[in-house]
């Protein structure tokens, strides 16, 4: 075909088949723009260690200050985009009330980003500093903006904290609804592959390796076939929980108990008591309580920290 043709093919295919950014309606966030708020806020967290030169101490107020104008600014601009995708009231005089909130609650943000910096230094031994982990660490970026996520989830802002989770999807490979409620001192290791639905909800002390997925059974549908939106579908993981690789945990009635491991490759649909161990023996799924040698390997440190659990 010839340009001419290619593009009444394509004219015809947006009327038909849609898929365009709301031609003559409401503009839509804009990914180039989310990414950019996803930048300035990682530097924000962590000052001077996504810089291209060095920062001074001296130096780190005007460079908080900088993002703190250019993030206000961002975030303002597409949660009111947001907004009039919605067809929210007063788009303009929310998306300030909004964005005024969320930037209210960075530092308390910050302080919980910490403790995820610190399990993951704690829980690998290949880590050898904290700087190791904030630079190369996938799951500083996909936590951290999963958490920023959350809080403008919790704002009842649309699309904009699933542009951010995703945005860090695509960079990390790691899944992570900005619905699911995740506690302190949360580390995922190596990230590939981990899914967590929107209504998951983590403890504290948590840890996931690559391919573990918290999701659900199977999805409740209206009289049209439609799935239902908004109902628990996801797993609860109880404190000081270790999901091995490529565990698969689904559906929002099942719990997993405090300090209990999951090994790799198991697949759970059902509630396990706290202090659990389960694995597969062969093609047998076997859930049993911890033994004291395994309370001996994983229990806790002389300083508190919980330590990896081995057989």
């Amino acid at each position: 075909m010839h340009h001419e043709e290619i593009k009444q093919a394509l004219l015809a295919s947006y009327e038909r088949d849609g898929g365009i950014n709301h031609l003559d309606g409401v503009n839509l966030p804009t990914q180039d723009s989310v990414q950019q708020l996803a930048s300035d806020y990682m530097h924000l967290i962590f000052p001077g260690f996504f810089e291209s030169s060095g920062v001074t101490r001296q130096q780190v107020p005007a460079l908080v200050d900088q993002l703190l104008v250019r993030i206000e600014q961002r975030l303002a601009t597409e949660i009111e985009k947001s907004l009039r995708f919605a067809n929210a009231p007063d788009p303009a005089k929310n998306a300030a009330e909004l964005t005024a909130t969320a930037l209210n609650r960075l530092p308390a943000l910050r302080q919980i980003i910490q403790t995820d910096v610190a399990a993951a230094y704690h829980g690998d031994p290949a880590a050898r500093s904290i700087e190791e982990i904030i630079l190369a660490y996938p799951c500083v970026l996909s936590i951290s903006l999963q958490r920023f996520g959350h809080e403008l989830y919790g704002l009842g802002v649309p699309l904009l904290p699933r542009m951010l989770t995703e945005y860090a999807h695509e960079r990390t490979g790691t899944d992570l609804h900005p619905g699911a409620t995740i506690g302190t001192h949360f580390f995922i290791d190596h990230g590939t592959g981990v899914v967590v639905g929107e209504t998951a909800v983590i403890g504290n002390y948590v840890k996931l390796y690559q391919g573990v997925t918290l999701g659900a059974k199977s999805f409740e549908t209206d009289s049209a076939g439609n799935p239902v939106k908004g109902v628990k579908r996801h797993p609860e993981i109880g404190d000081h929980v270790t999901i091995y690789a490529h565990a698969t945990i689904l559906g929002g009635d099942t719990h997993i108990g405090e300090h209990s491991i999951i090994g790799s490759n198991v697949w759970l649909m059902k509630t396990i008591p706290p202090r659990s161990v389960a694995y597969y023996k062969g093609d047998q799924l076997v859930v049993r309580h911890r033994e004291k040698r395994e309370e001996l390997v994983e229990g806790e440190s002389t300083d508190g920290r919980p330590t990896d659990w081995q057989i």
